[in-house]
C-alpha cells in the first residue's frame, strides 16, 4: 500500500510538472495586427487678428478638415497657444511654409490687396492654410489646383485641395507626430 500511495503522489507530481512545462512552451496567443492608423495631428489656429476674414477662414478650415484625415485644424480657445497665427493685412497674402508641428509656429497673412484685385477670400484662406500644412505654390497652375493661388485667375472660386494636394498633406502627416519633418520656415508671398 505504501508503494501505491507513492506511485499516486509521484504520478500526480509528474502530471503537474508536465502541465506546467507544456503551458510554458505552448505557442503564445496570437497578437493582434498592429494598428497603423495614428490619431490625427491637431493644429490650433488663432484668427483673433483677422477681422473680416472669419467666414473665409472657417470655410477654408472646413475644406481642409473634410479633405484630409491625418491632420485637424481647430480654432484655439481664447488665451491658449496656437500653432497657426492668422492675421489680416493690407498687402498680398503670405504664409510660412510648413508642415507646422504641434507646438510649432506658422504665420498666415490674409492680404486685402488680393481681394481688392478680385480674388476670392475663401480660396485665399484655404490656399494660405495649405502652405502651413506644407504645400508650396504650384504657379502657374489651373483653378483646379488650390495651390496655384492667384494664377488660377480672379474668377476662380475653388477653395478645395485636389487629389494630389490632399495626398501630399496626408503623406506629410502620416504616422502622427513621429513622422513630422520640421517646418521649412520660408515665407511664401502670393503676389502674382
Amino acid at each position: 500500500m505504501l508503494h501505491s500511495r507513492w506511485f499516486k503522489t509521484a504520478g500526480a507530481a509528474a502530471a503537474l510538472t508536465l502541465a506546467t512545462a507544456t503551458a510554458a512552451y505552448a505557442a503564445p496567443a496570437p497578437t493582434p495586427a498592429p494598428d497603423h492608423t495614428a490619431a490625427a495631428v491637431t493644429l490650433r489656429y488663432d484668427d483673433s487678428r483677422a477681422a473680416g476674414w472669419e467666414a473665409a477662414i472657417a470655410a477654408g478650415v472646413a475644406n481642409w478638415n473634410a479633405s484630409v484625415s491625418n491632420v485637424r485644424l481647430v480654432e484655439a480657445a481664447p488665451g491658449t497657444r496656437a500653432e497657426i497665427q492668422i492675421i489680416a493685412t493690407t498687402g498680398w497674402p503670405q504664409a510660412t511654409l510648413g508642415p507646422v508641428r504641434p507646438g510649432g509656429t506658422a504665420r498666415v497673412e490674409l492680404g486685402s490687396q488680393a481681394v481688392t484685385q478680385g480674388h476670392d477670400k475663401t480660396r485665399i484662406a484655404a490656399h494660405e492654410l495649405g502652405h502651413s500644412l506644407g504645400l508650396p505654390d504650384t504657379k502657374p497652375g489651373p483653378c483646379s489646383q488650390l495651390m496655384s493661388g492667384s494664377t488660377g485667375g480672379t474668377t476662380c472660386k475653388n477653395a478645395t485641395p485636389n487629389a494630389t494636394e490632399r495626398a501630399r498633406v496626408q503623406s506629410l502627416y502620416a504616422g502622427g507626430l513621429a513622422s513630422l519633418v520640421p517646418a521649412d520656415g520660408r515665407v511664401l508671398v502670393d503676389a502674382p
